[in-house]
Formats: structure tokens, C-alpha cells, sequence
């Protein structure tokens, strides 16, 4: 028995891998296919490109969360005033 191996992949696996691979969760073999599957698709090298530009925001980004200690307070506040404004 032997086992085929699929080069070819279709336009919303190659979108999966493309996000797997920004957050560097992509095996080898996914990014070959991912690539053979841009040099023939134009939809999925825009969306790469997109998502390559997404990814560099990002990390450029001097966005500052909120810990964890601040996202509880304000989720019992704002429980605290929804079942205030129901009663």
C-alpha cells in the first residue's frame, strides 16, 4: 500500500497554513505546499501579503493589556451594573 502525498492543497487550507505559519505553528511540509500553492494562486499570495503586513503592525505595536487583576474588576463592575439596570 502506498500513500500518495498531497502537493496540491485548495485555497482554504493554504489560508489555514498561512495563518499557522504567523504564529510560527506551521510544520516544514505545510510551508512547502504553501508555497507551491502561491505561485499559482493570486487570492492566496494577496492574502499571505495581507496577513504578512498584519503581523508586522502587530509586533510594531506599542499596544499595553490590561492584566488580568484590572479585566476582572471591570467585568464585576459591569455585572454589578447590568443587574443594576435590569431591576
Amino acid at each position: 500500500m502506498s500513500t500518495k502525498m498531497k502537493i496540491v492543497i485548495p485555497c482554504d487550507e493554504a489560508n489555514h497554513v498561512c495563518d499557522k505559519t504567523q504564529y510560527k505553528e506551521a510544520t516544514l511540509w505545510e510551508k512547502i505546499k504553501l508555497n507551491i500553492h502561491l505561485i499559482y494562486c493570486r487570492a492566496c499570495r494577496e492574502y499571505t501579503k495581507n496577513n504578512t503586513k498584519l503581523t508586522k503592525k502587530v509586533k510594531e505595536s506599542k499596544v499595553e493589556c490590561l492584566d488580568k487583576k484590572c479585566k476582572e474588576s471591570m467585568k464585576k463592575d459591569l455585572d454589578k451594573a447590568i443587574i443594576e439596570e435590569s431591576n
